[in-house]
């Protein structure tokens, strides 16, 4: 992956990499060995847990830190698509993908990406539960938007399954830098 380190960065970035995951699988484990390793190769690094002060709105400080990083390394989890936040930020990471030069690394962690591309396994079971909501919401409006956010996400979990990415199905969390 061709990431540029902050030495080589333009101006208008603050971070070389925005990472992205889904904190409940992998921030105490692969994430945090990734996030590591990237600090140690001098990688400026925003994961929300570090770049963040207390009491700062999360989606506000995601919109402004995406725009900022010239990469984004999306840890895709078993549970990624569980989580409204991830999928908003993955649809965030990909337009600014598509809007600029920025790039992006799938890294499918014990999940394979034919589940994330053709939304089965536990992705299919995240997305019966949105699907749910969808058909108990009463209002037309908020119906109407929940639809669009849907298919929203599933285009962008197809789109990033088809990227050139790292499959690390069946791995050990073993130190990423090593």
């Amino acid at each position: 992956m061709a990431v540029v380190r902050s030495d080589e960065a333009s101006s208008s970035t603050c971070y070389d990499v925005f990472l992205s995951f889904r904190g409940e699988d992998t921030r105490k484990t692969f994430t945090d060995h990734l996030y590591t390793a990237l600090d140690q190769q001098g990688f400026r690094t925003f994961r929300d847990d570090d770049e963040m002060e207390k009491g700062e709105y999360l989606k506000s400080e995601l919109e402004k830190a995406i725009p900022q990083s010239k990469s984004s390394i999306i840890v895709i989890s078993e549970n990624f698509a569980s989580s409204s936040w991830c999928l908003d930020e993955l649809v965030m990471i990909l337009e600014q993908r598509r809007n600029s030069n920025h790039i992006v690394l799938p890294v499918f962690y014990h999940i394979d990406p034919s589940e994330v591309r053709k939304q089965t396994g536990r992705t299919a079971v995240a997305f019966a539960r949105y699907e749910e909501q969808f058909e108990e919401e009463t209002d037309s409006e908020r119906k109407r938007k929940l639809r669009e956010k849907i298919n929203e996400w599933r285009s962008a979990l197809q789109e990033v399954a088809d990227l050139i990415g790292l499959d690390l199905r069946n791995q050990a969390d073993q130190y990423v830098g090593s």
